[in-house]
């Protein structure tokens, strides 16, 4: 049976419920609506009490703040733009993930500007990226574009950035933060070696900047530390298929036991590699890759792999800038989690070389 739909009153259209407004919450809880205003906004100077109050009838009413009355109304916006280049790398989306849920907590609109290869040259070309004069931002800077915008960025506007481990691994003149990969390549170097394996190869990943990478120096750093021989770097891009044409070369090779790769995607394509060549993982063959990316868990064999806390990383790279822009009422800065190795199925130990002399 279909039921009744009540007849409009007057003859009009049915009326839609009314949001709920600021001085709507602000009657309820007895206080003024700049009150409310406050304790929306975080602001310290509202006793705890009142703020628990407020807090309590905006749960109850269903009261959200609308930034786009707040901007009729005379307000500020608090915005902030964000400027990252290829989103469909793991590390720089998952980076933008944590920015955006920060942001998003502390009441902040987010704008993305994606940099290509000869964007953002000039600091007239990163100024015109952003909406307004002197918005803050926020770089990816994990690569070269990155890395030219957060350098060409010119100094009016307030920002920080997520970048790559500098050489020195010191802070630098301007808000910044990174994981430490060098070190975490080191560990993920030893741990081949701890195995067995005579040396670890490397598909390297493209550098933030002319230098040598820190995941590459971590690397050698590793081998050196252990009076291992230290192969060349081998050059790749970011993708799995670079991985897998660079290892068709290498893999010719049987000495080769073991290879880092400076990401996941390039150890896909190893692993790739290694089945067309007939090569066992781990059986004949160990495979590292980094970052832990979602997929690394599911390819076959599943990865071994460093995990990076990216999300953590644009948390605290808001939470940086957050500090910058209200020094009075930013939450303490998140912490984020260090680099860690995840022991999975593509690693395993050294195979037993039969052309040994027997003893």
């Amino acid at each position: 049976m279909q039921e009744a739909t009540p007849a409009p009153r007057s003859g009009g259209r049915p009326q839609a419920p009314k949001a709920v407004s600021i001085r709507d919450v602000a009657k309820e809880a007895g206080v003024s609506h700049q009150t409310v205003s406050r304790v929306v906004n975080g602001h310290p100077r509202v006793k705890e009490p009142t703020r628990a109050r407020v807090l309590d009838v905006i749960a109850r009413m269903g009261y959200t703040p609308n930034r786009m009355a707040r901007a009729l109304a005379g307000g500020a916006v608090r915005s902030v733009t964000v400027l990252t280049s290829d989103t469909s790398l793991y590390g720089a989306s998952a980076t933008l993930k944590g920015i955006e849920e920060a942001a998003r907590a502390a009441d902040f609109t987010v704008q993305i500007s994606v940099l290509d290869t000869g964007s953002a040259r000039k600091p007239a070309d990163v100024a015109a990226r952003v909406s307004r004069p002197g918005e803050a931002v926020l770089v990816i800077a994990f690569d070269a574009p990155g890395v030219r915008a957060w350098q060409a960025l010119p100094a009016g506007f307030p920002a920080a950035a997520a970048v790559e481990r500098p050489e020195d691994g010191r802070p630098g003149d301007r808000p910044q933060l990174w994981l430490d990969d060098r070190a975490a390549a080191a560990q993920a170097t030893r741990y081949l070696l701890g195995l067995g394996h005579e040396t670890v190869h490397y598909l390297a990943i493209p550098s933030s900047t002319t230098r040598i990478g820190q995941r590459t120096e971590g690397w050698r750093d590793g081998l050196r530390a252990a009076g291992k021989p230290l192969p060349e770097p081998l050059d790749a891009g970011w993708s799995p298929r670079s991985g897998y044409l660079v290892a068709r070369s290498l893999l010719a090779d049987p000495s080769v036991t073991a290879v880092l790769c400076g990401n996941d995607d390039l150890a896909l394509g190893v692993l790739r590699a290694a089945r067309e060549a007939d090569r066992d993982v781990p059986g004949d063959l160990s495979v590292v890759g980094f970052d832990d990316a979602p997929h690394s868990a599911y390819a076959h064999p599943a990865l071994t792999t460093v995990r990076l806390d990216f999300e953590g990383l644009g948390r605290g790279c808001f939470g940086l800038l957050h500090r910058l822009l209200e020094p009075d009422t930013a939450p303490a800065l998140p912490l984020w989690a260090e680099p860690e190795l995840i022991v999975r199925e593509s690693s395993g130990p050294a195979p037993i070389r039969r052309d040994r002399p027997k003893g």
